[in-house]
C-alpha cells in the first residue's frame, strides 16, 4: 500500500515538473517577443525579405523660407517708412512702374542693389533663396508673385530682363539717389526728452545686425554715417550721447524713428547706439 502511494506521489511530481518547464519555456518565448525590435532597418537597394525601402523623393520639400520674417529683420526699416525713397510695401502707386519690369528684374535689384538700396538690403549673409522669399513677401500686396524656387530658369529670366531694362534701372537709380540726398539734407531738431542711460546689458552688436540698421549704416545710404567711420561720426559725437539716443529713437533727417523698426524698445535702440559709438571711439 505504501509503495503504491509513493509511486503515485512520484508520478505527480513528474507531471508538475513537466508542466512547470513548459510554462517557463512559454514565458521565455513571450518575453523574447516583447523585447524583439518593432521593425527592421532596410536601406534603399537592399533585400529585406518581402519589404523594400521606399524610393527617396527626388526633390524633398523641406521647410519653406519665411520671407515675412526676413523682411521684418532686414527690409522693413526702409520699405515700411519710405526712407531713402524706398517704395512702401502695399503702396500700389509707388510700385506701379516698378512691377511692370517683372518679378525677375525686381529680384535682381534686391540681390544686387539699385539706387540708394545696397545689395541684399545691406545684409550680405542672405542667400539668393532668402532674398527671393523676402522680395516675394514685399511684392505680394501689389502683384501676382510667381511660384518660388525657379532655379536656373529664373536665373536666365533675370539675366534677360536685366539686359532689356538696363537703361530704365540706371534712370531709377539716379532718381533714388537724388531723393536720398534731398531727404538727408532735411535737418530735424533733436528730441528734448530725457533719455536714460543704455547700461542695460543688451547686445548692441547683435541688435545692430538683426534690426535693419546695417542696411543704411554699412553703406552710407541716405547720408547715414557708416559704422566705424570716425570722420563721419566726429561732429555727431560732439553733440553727446544723450542727443544721439534721442535722434535714434525719435528719428532725424532721412532716418525714421528707431530706424524704421518700431518693434525695438528704447533700451534696445540705445544699446545699438552704444555699439556704433564704441566702433569709432
Amino acid at each position: 500500500m505504501k509503495s503504491k502511494l509513493i509511486m503515485s506521489g512520484l508520478a505527480a511530481l513528474g507531471v508538475m515538473a513537466g508542466t512547470s518547464g513548459a510554462y517557463a519555456d512559454a514565458a521565455r518565448d513571450a518575453m523574447a517577443q516583447r523585447l524583439a525590435p518593432v521593425g527592421q532597418l532596410c536601406l534603399q537597394g537592399q533585400e529585406c525579405g518581402t519589404a523594400a525601402a521606399p524610393e527617396a523623393a527626388s526633390n524633398g520639400g523641406g521647410d519653406s523660407i519665411d520671407g515675412a520674417s526676413i523682411y521684418d529683420r532686414v527690409c522693413m526699416a526702409c520699405h515700411e517708412t519710405g526712407a531713402a525713397g524706398a517704395p512702401v510695401r502695399g503702396d500700389e502707386a509707388a510700385w506701379s512702374e516698378r512691377i511692370e519690369q517683372g518679378f525677375a528684374t525686381l529680384l535682381e535689384h534686391s540681390i544686387n542693389g539699385i539706387g540708394a538700396m545696397p545689395a541684399r538690403g545691406g545684409n550680405p549673409n542672405l542667400s539668393d533663396e532668402e532674398m527671393e522669399a523676402s522680395t516675394a513677401y514685399l511684392l505680394e500686396p501689389v502683384m501676382d508673385v510667381p511660384e518660388l524656387g525657379g532655379g536656373d530658369a529664373a536665373d536666365d529670366a533675370v539675366a534677360e530682363e536685366t539686359t532689356a531694362e538696363e537703361g530704365m534701372a540706371d534712370e531709377g537709380a539716379s532718381e533714388d539717389v537724388a531723393a536720398a540726398e534731398e531727404a538727408a539734407d532735411e535737418a530735424a531738431a533733436a528730441s528734448e526728452e530725457d533719455v536714460a542711460s543704455a547700461g542695460n546689458g543688451l547686445d548692441g552688436e547683435a541688435l545692430y545686425g538683426s534690426s535693419g540698421c546695417a542696411a543704411c549704416h554699412n553703406n552710407g545710404v541716405a547720408g547715414a554715417p557708416v559704422l566705424g567711420d570716425a570722420d563721419a561720426w566726429a561732429e555727431r559725437l560732439d553733440k553727446g550721447i544723450d542727443e544721439l539716443y534721442a535722434n535714434s529713437i525719435g528719428g532725424i533727417g532721412a532716418m525714421p524713428p528707431k530706424g524704421g523698426n518700431m518693434r525695438l524698445e528704447d533700451e534696445e535702440v540705445m544699446a545699438i547706439v552704444d555699439y556704433m559709438v564704441a566702433e569709432v571711439e
